[in-house]
């Protein structure tokens, strides 16, 4: 799905296009033990940000394996042969109100375990180059005591069961927002 239907201007959150989309997220973890997540923001709010783990739209006809490793390539330059991402490990539908849109998501969650490497951010789109500012390798203490917003919050859940390769679960739906949906 290309992302032309965001404006990145700001419209009453009432009148908010609502989109759907299904996509494939990535906890990706070196093997000095860190995960990499992306500094996202909401261009009409400049001042709030969050941190996410790459991922991103599944494109019709696509597996959600296929969707996960090409927005890994995309946006890390890290090319993932199928057998290397372990999962799913979760599920969700997850609604994210944005100052232009709303975007409903059933996002699926896999695991890559990597050598640690430098991030290519040349393969992001013209939207993640505005949004996705900068990208951070996370230890597990720095996740835990952060105050930064990270998306989702289950995320050190996530990270265990991948380490444990524990089975599929359902995390329900939730919001995570800079302009509530209701």
């Amino acid at each position: 799905m290309t992302d032309d239907y965001r404006t990145f201007q700001p419209v009453d959150p009432a009148q908010r296009p609502v989109r759907q989309r299904r996509t494939a997220r990535v906890l990706l973890v070196d093997d000095e033990g860190r995960l990499l997540l992306f500094q996202d923001s909401d261009p009409g709010l400049p001042d709030r940000h969050w941190w996410i783990t790459p991922g991103g739209g599944i494109e019709p006809g696509e597996s959600e394996v296929d969707g996960a490793r090409r927005e890994l390539q995309e946006e890390t330059g890290l090319v993932a042969a199928p057998e290397a991402l372990t999962g799913p490990l979760a599920r969700r539908r997850v609604t994210h109100g944005y100052t232009d849109v709303v975007v409903v998501q059933d996002e699926v969650f896999y695991g890559v375990a990597v050598p640690a490497f430098e991030i290519d951010v040349s393969g992001h789109t013209e939207e993640e180059r505005l949004t996705m500012t900068r990208h951070h390798w996370w230890t597990r203490p720095e996740l835990a005591s952060t105050t930064e917003v990270i998306w989702p919050a289950a995320l050190l859940d996530l990270w265990d069961r991948f380490d444990r390769r524990l089975p599929e679960i359902e995390l329900g739906h939730a919001e995570e927002s800079t302009v509530p949906v209701d």
